[in-house]
């Protein structure tokens, strides 16, 4: 089992790509949900060799929604989009590389979910996935697993403030992330990401049911989240790595 972490601190950029990415995606009309949690309940659902990663001695757990209107391979192969909900915590390696771990991934493209999987092994769902703006801005999602008799979902609604001039250290913890932790091919890889600081704008929960934390295995219960954000995107650049973590 992993064992709690000390935080280190978070760049606000990426460190360069050796070359490249090999799959860049545009990560456009962003919604950013973040719970404080102990990081013993974080711990035991982590790839090996990582640990949670905290800050002011906690763990946090995340709800995150976003557009994917495109996805290029290689440079110039289109492989479409889709939409993507995710539940995500966060870790650091021996290496003290920070990163994201993903608990779940629901995406409502067949094809994205089937690839994502065979080759990175992160937690993809073929999911029914709604993102819409209300003409008052108001940012609304719902998700609903593609499961027999599952029944895991969830939707919320989002109203957008000002924008962020100076992210505070929990900001920029939880979007300043340069790569993630999967489990895959029975060991822990790590994959790099770069794209452009977040534009952030902080904004306000204004209502979230379902049961996708739990079914990740955290629960929240009634309490408020501690951090709430929109971003109108980024492009991203994405890079496996074969070599494991240890």
């Amino acid at each position: 089992m992993a064992r709690a972490g000390t935080h280190t601190t978070t760049t606000a950029s990426p460190p360069p790509l050796p070359g490249p990415p090999p799959l860049t995606q545009g990560w456009h009309d962003a919604v950013f949900v973040h719970w404080r949690v102990d990081p013993e309940r974080v711990a035991p659902l982590l790839p090996a060799h990582t640990r949670p990663d905290v800050l002011d001695g906690a763990a946090h757990v995340g709800l995150v929604a976003f557009r994917v209107p495109s996805t290029t391979g290689a440079g110039a192969v289109p492989l479409g989009g889709f939409h993507e909900v995710n539940v995500r915590v966060y870790s650091v390696d021996g290496q003290g590389r920070q990163g994201v771990v993903f608990l779940s991934m629901d995406a409502d493209a067949a094809h994205s979910v089937l690839a994502a999987r065979l080759l990175t092994g992160l937690p993809y769902m073929w999911s029914d996935v709604s993102l819409r703006t209300a003409p008052n801005g108001v940012r609304a999602g719902a998700v609903r697993r593609r499961v027999p008799g599952r029944g895991v979902g969830g939707h919320w609604r989002v109203a957008v403030d000002g924008p962020v001039t100076e992210p505070t250290p929990l900001e920029r913890f939880l979007t300043a992330r340069w790569g993630l932790h999967t489990a895959h091919l029975g060991a822990t890889r790590w994959i790099r990401v770069t794209h452009e600081p977040w534009a952030l704008y902080r904004a306000r929960l204004l209502d979230y049911r379902g049961d996708l934390l739990e079914a990740a295995g955290l629960s929240v219960g009634d309490s408020r989240p501690v951090s709430v954000l929109w971003s109108p995107g980024v492009t991203a650049g994405v890079r496996p790595t074969l070599a494991a973590v240890r």
